[in-house]
């Protein structure tokens, strides 16, 4: 086993924020589960990961319930299930020791936020010499407002005002900043069809 799918943050708790209803893959569950089935097929360990901020009081504190893998997410009890309160899935977890372990090499990352917690465990994992597969079409994001927007904004103020970032550009400048300097950039499909040549 050398190879390791890591499913970063595909957790209720952003379906239980406004922000939800503009989501860039509203059905990131559907294509997390296909990489889910590619990585059992082949035999390669499957690592989920939650993020947690306990005592914040918000839809990322456990102590609200939402801390949890989306209900269409399809976990084997075998497959490790950690926690971090960091940005990225090594720093505050023992994801590295679960990988060294094991002998992996390669990683597979999917997730929620694409340009965040996803793209920053990438760099990292990149930075300690992991190969990265990232699999954009399996990751998701929301809009992001400029730097001076007022705090609070509600959903429809974010997508009115001209200075927010969409999804679609946060996504594309994520692949850019990735591909060839810390991962190779891949969708579902191209895994799967690579994964029948290898068969």
């Amino acid at each position: 086993m050398t190879r390791a799918l890591i499913v970063i943050d595909v957790q209720e708790s952003f379906r239980a924020r406004p922000l939800w209803e503009t989501i860039s893959n509203p059905k990131i569950a559907d294509q997390v589960n296909r990489l889910a089935r590619l990585a059992r097929e082949a035999g390669d360990l499957i690592v989920w990961v939650l993020h947690s901020e306990p005592g914040s009081g918000d839809v990322f504190d456990p102590a609200l319930g939402h801390v949890r893998l989306m209900e269409e997410l399809q976990r084997h009890d075998t497959e490790p299930l950690i926690h971090k309160t960091s940005h990225n899935a090594f720093t505050t977890t023992n994801l590295q020791q679960l990988l060294t372990e094991r002998g992996v090499r390669e990683l597979t990352v999917c997730g929620i936020r694409t340009e965040q917690c996803v793209e920053t465990t990438t760099r990292v994992a990149s930075d300690f010499g992991y190969q990265v597969t990232f699999v954009t079409d399996a990751t998701a994001t929301n809009p992001l407002a400029h730097p001076d927007a007022p705090a609070g904004q509600s959903v429809a103020e974010l997508l009115s005002d001209p200075r927010t970032l969409s999804a679609e550009e946060i996504i594309r400048r994520t692949e850019y900043a990735l591909a060839g300097r810390f991962a190779t950039i891949a969708t579902v499909g191209q895994l799967e069809a690579a994964g029948e040549s290898r068969a």
